[in-house]
């Protein structure tokens, strides 16, 4: 089953931004070679690299995304914020049973399901909600 489990850009997911959107699409680059190495079991280590790799790049993303909500006083800047704050906890537990258990099946299926489904209800109603603020402001 988890070899089915392929992450891709959906166009239907564009704000409207381009710079926001890049770094979407890089979002699930990255997902999708996560989960490519869990599936063809590469070594632990490489593993581990590349879900290091990807929650260093969440947080610049978020950040990036702040940074942009500051700027354009965005009145939705909290609850935004929180989303990003949830999202890098669920994360971090991600990582703690990657560490735990390896990369297992259930870590595979957990992180197609999860991660990807938090992500893009993320950005077809938050994300596309500060764009559209962005764009009365610019």
């Amino acid at each position: 089953m988890e070899d089915r489990i392929r992450i891709t850009w959906d166009t239907n997911l564009e704000t409207g931004d381009p710079e926001i959107d890049g770094q979407h699409r890089e979002l699930f680059h990255r997902l999708d070679r996560l989960l490519a190495a869990s599936r063809e079991k590469r070594s632990r280590e490489e593993v581990a690299q590349t879900l290091t790799f990807l929650g260093d790049y969440v947080v610049q993303h978020f950040a990036a995304e702040e940074r942009m909500m500051v700027l354009a006083d965005y009145p939705d800047l909290e609850a935004h914020r929180a989303e990003h704050a949830h999202f890098v906890q669920e994360f971090g537990v991600l990582y703690r049973e990657f560490k735990a258990e390896g990369p297992t099946t259930l870590f595979i299926i957990r992180v197609g399901n999860r991660v990807t489904g938090w992500l893009r209800e993320h950005i077809y109603r938050t994300d596309r909600s500060l764009v559209d603020h962005l764009k009365t402001r610019y």
